[in-house]
C-alpha cells in the first residue's frame, strides 16, 4: 500500500484523472438502476405509453415506451448528474467551491452533454456505416467511444478548472483583497 500512496502524491493530477474516470461509475449505476425502476413502475406497472415527442426527444415509436419511456430516461439522467456533481465536487476535485456558483455550471455542462451524447451517436453511426462500410456492431462501438471521449475531454477540464476549482473560495478572497 505505501508504494500505492507514494505513486498517487507523485502523481496526483494523474490519479486525479484515474479517480474522475472510475468514479463517474458510481453516476453510471445511478443511471442503470433508476433505468430499471423507472421501467418497471413507468412502462410495465403504470403503462405510460403514450407516444412522446418534445424537442429533441422522440419517443414515438413503440420500442421507446413513449411517455413512460421520456419519464424514465428524464429522472434517471438527472438524479445520475446529481449524484456525480457531489462525487465529482467531493471525492475527485474536493473542491470547496461555492455551491450557488458551481451547481449551475455543472447543470449547464450536463445538459450540454446529455444533448451531445442524445444527437451524435446517430451522425457517427451513419458515417462509420455509409462511409467506412463498417457493420452495425463496430459502428454502434466505435459511437460509443467517441460520445464518451468527447464528454471526458470537454467535461473534466471544465469541472477540474471552472466548475469545481480547488481552493475556490481562497482565490475568490485574494481576488477581493486585491
Amino acid at each position: 500500500m505505501s508504494k500505492i500512496k507514494e505513486w498517487i502524491a507523485a502523481h496526483p493530477n494523474i490519479w486525479e484523472f484515474i479517480l474522475f474516470n472510475v468514479l463517474s461509475n458510481v453516476s453510471t449505476i445511478t443511471r442503470f438502476v433508476l433505468t430499471w425502476i423507472g421501467t418497471a413502475i413507468f412502462v410495465n406497472s403504470m403503462k405510460i405509453l403514450s407516444p412522446f415527442r418534445f424537442l429533441i426527444f422522440d419517443y414515438t415509436a413503440e420500442s421507446s415506451h413513449g411517455l413512460g419511456g421520456f419519464l424514465t430516461f428524464l429522472i434517471a439522467e438527472v438524479l445520475a448528474q446529481v449524484v456525480n456533481f457531489f462525487v465529482q465536487k467531493n471525492w475527485v476535485f474536493k473542491s470547496n467551491a461555492d455551491f450557488g456558483k458551481s451547481a449551475p455550471k455543472y447543470a449547464l455542462l450536463a445538459v450540454i452533454i446529455v444533448v451531445v451524447n442524445l444527437i451524435l451517436p446517430g451522425h457517427v453511426t451513419n458515417l462509420c456505416i455509409n462511409t467506412f462500410h463498417m457493420g452495425d456492431q463496430l459502428a454502434a462501438t466505435i459511437a460509443s467511444v467517441v460520445n464518451t471521449l468527447l464528454a471526458v475531454v470537454v467535461s473534466y477540464p471544465l469541472l477540474k478548472f471552472w466548475i469545481m476549482p480547488k481552493d475556490a473560495k481562497e482565490t475568490e478572497e485574494k481576488k477581493d483583497a486585491e
